[in-house]
């Protein structure tokens, strides 16, 4: 006959072998709804930059196993990552040493072996961070925008509203002497042109061109005239 203290013990023990129970169906079903989320999901070390973890959608876009993905960093992001938008990756590593709390950006990126690029639109937030407070490990988010959409007229009316709002954003940066030079290099004028229209040295006018530069992150002049372009220059 069991004792009053073996009897407590063995409903102790069944107690948590029924808990573990619940708790190994519960970490079961929350990746069940991990790796069958319309989107596609990892985490990504962003000192050691490769992937930590990331769900059946993701590997399945890019023609791998999420096994064969894990470990994989930047080397592997260049050879699915169009060449005008791999540069957005090195970006966004950046923003999160300088203590960016968000970074999202579309991306072309195409599966191993294909020659069609799909549109992707990313999102990244810090997931963990060290003593220090520094940002280790983040968590992105890709939906892809080539696939069903039962809202095209809705998503054109979206991708404008966001696109001016964008460029607000872009001429809320300029000052007004800015806003005059760009527009006139729109037009073709080079710097002593311009400097002499609007009675300036072309010092100042080179200087004005080097911070509008740094402000709309643009790397050169056909890259400043081809955004100014886009928030309305002509």
């Amino acid at each position: 006959m069991q004792t009053a203290s073996e009897s407590g013990q063995n409903f102790s023990l069944s107690a948590l072998q029924k808990e573990n129970e619940q708790l190994k169906h519960r970490v079961q079903w929350l990746e069940g709804i991990l790796h069958h989320v319309p989107a596609m999901l990892y985490s990504y070390d962003n000192n050691k930059k490769s992937i930590t973890w990331c769900n059946q959608g993701l590997a399945e876009a890019f023609g791998c196993t999420p096994a064969e993905l894990e470990g994989l960093g930047m080397d592997f992001f260049k050879s699915i990552m169009h060449p005008e938008d791999f540069k957005l990756a090195t970006v966004a590593q950046q923003s999160f040493r300088n203590h960016k709390r968000q970074f999202g950006g579309i991306v072309r990126i195409k599966k191993q072996g294909e020659d069609d690029y799909r549109w992707l639109l990313g999102l990244e937030v810090p997931f963990t961070q060290n003593e220090n407070g520094e940002v280790v490990e983040i968590i992105c988010a890709f939906l892809d925008l080539s696939g069903a959409m039962d809202t095209n007229a809705a998503l054109s009316d979206a991708l404008a509203e966001i696109l001016r709002r964008q460029n607000e954003n872009l001429l809320n940066k300029l000052t007004a002497r800015e806003k005059d030079i760009l527009a006139l290099a729109v037009q073709g004028l080079n710097n002593k042109e311009i400097a002499n229209t609007l009675n300036l040295s072309r010092y100042t006018v080179e200087t004005h061109r080097k911070n509008i530069r740094l402000k709309l992150k643009v790397r050169n002049s056909t890259e400043l005239v081809s955004l100014a372009r886009k928030i309305g220059f002509q």
